[in-house]
């Protein structure tokens, strides 16, 4: 259980005057301290609703306690190690992360070309300079501690939570010399007595996207669950969960490229009805008011929203799912196929531990590097599931 430090006072986050507390110190801009380490470690604090939560500063997880629920794996074990200092540029004063992106938020004309998100993604794989569209959502949704997991959050993270955590992080960033917040737009929980007024509030925040009658149109990003894609009389028509009267339209090329890139994450979508698939997009809205994909990109992700790339994560994720200990579910972001990287991260013990899976597919090489990745932190505990040798191991789970 986590104890701050507001001021002068020490309080225990089960209290039942931390949010009076919090509320205080957020009025007051009164920075937490985290005591995990005799020392204590800055926080900030963030206002959801009438509520008050205690969060990580940016580039601080790894200085935590590993028992601390605001720990954080080391960025070098997974995608985002290569990503930092290039594609990714946070400012140790203020927090906010520099994002620099392999896609456009603008275009010319009044069509634009038939691109697909996987077009980019294949273009800058393992690029470390830009993040592609799939690699901003990854980033968003590690920055929204989305993947962090223990089994005391079961049944409490839902939609409403799942926003929150994700526009809450994009206020920490930039893109193209803006807040990502200004041009991100994630569905707020649909309900039929405020149809019409989640309507007139959808209609406010998408304004930027209409396309003006001169010059370049502006694009925004969208982040939301996909519940269908149907076929239209020209092209498809996408359906985004929270979104039923609000289709967004693809034309035939995108969608064949859609289909071909993102094969592996369709697949495992259908084949686990509990799963959840997410899409990226950017976005602009016809005169006529349709709104038009530029780009997408996919990721599917378990019933307690924690991202995976193949059944064997799925097993492993589905295991930790079940583990009161905490665990933070590593993402590839650009890193290419071939490259090693911790599956997940298990909080237990006094060594946090990292999880590997060496593919079927893995080439020469692939254990040598795995081996050198494992190396370079001694501080971390190594489990290993080769899937040519047959079932998952026991997880290394201590009290």
């Amino acid at each position: 259980m986590r104890r701050f430090k507001l001021a002068d006072c020490v309080i225990e986050e089960s209290s039942p005057e931390l949010q009076d507390a919090l509320a205080d110190a957020y009025r007051r801009r009164i920075r937490p301290l985290c005591l995990c380490k005799e020392a204590g470690l800055a926080m900030y604090i963030a206002q959801v609703g009438d509520q008050y939560i205690v969060k990580r500063m940016p580039l601080s997880g790894g200085a935590h306690d590993v028992t601390c629920p605001s720990y954080d794996p080391p960025d070098e074990l997974s995608g985002l190690g290569a990503l930092m200092g290039n594609a990714i540029q946070i400012d140790p004063e203020t927090g906010l992360s520099a994002l620099k992106v392999g896609f456009s938020l603008t275009k010319l004309g009044s069509r634009a070309a038939p691109i697909a998100g996987a077009g980019s993604l294949e273009s800058i794989t393992g690029d470390a300079r830009k993040l592609s569209l799939r690699s901003l959502l990854h980033y968003l949704w590690h920055q929204a501690e989305l993947t962090s997991w223990t089994s005391r959050w079961s049944g409490k993270r839902h939609w409403f939570n799942i926003r929150w955590h994700l526009t809450e992080a994009a206020r920490q960033m930039t893109v193209k010399g803006g807040m990502l917040s200004d041009v991100l737009f994630v569905p707020e929980p649909f309900r039929v007595t405020e149809k019409a007024a989640i309507e007139q509030r959808r209609a406010a925040v998408l304004a930027p996207a209409l396309q003006p009658r001169t010059g370049p149109r502006k694009l925004m990003i969208l982040v939301g669950e996909v519940k269908d894609v149907t076929a239209a009389r020209n092209g498809q028509r996408l359906i985004v969960k929270h979104m039923p009267d609000f289709p967004l339209m693809l034309d035939e090329t995108l969608h064949r490229r859609l289909l071909a890139h993102f094969e592996n994450e369709l697949a495992l979508w259908n084949a686990d009805e509990q799963s959840h698939l997410m899409m990226i997009a950017t976005f602009g809205i016809s005169p006529s008011g349709l709104a038009v994909i530029e780009e997408i990109a996919l990721m599917v992700v378990a019933e307690n929203w924690v991202p995976y790339d193949s059944v064997y994560e799925k097993r492993l994720v589905d295991a930790l799912a079940k583990v009161r200990a905490r665990s933070v579910k590593g993402l590839r972001y650009n890193l290419p196929a071939n490259k090693p990287s911790a599956v997940a991260m298990l909080q237990t013990g006094n060594n946090p531990v990292g999880l590997y899976i060496v593919p079927l597919s893995a080439e020469d090489g692939y254990e040598d590097a795995l081996n050198e990745m494992i190396s370079t932190r001694p501080d971390i505990d190594a489990w290993i599931w080769r899937i040519a040798d047959g079932e998952m191991p026991r997880l290394p789970l201590n009290s």
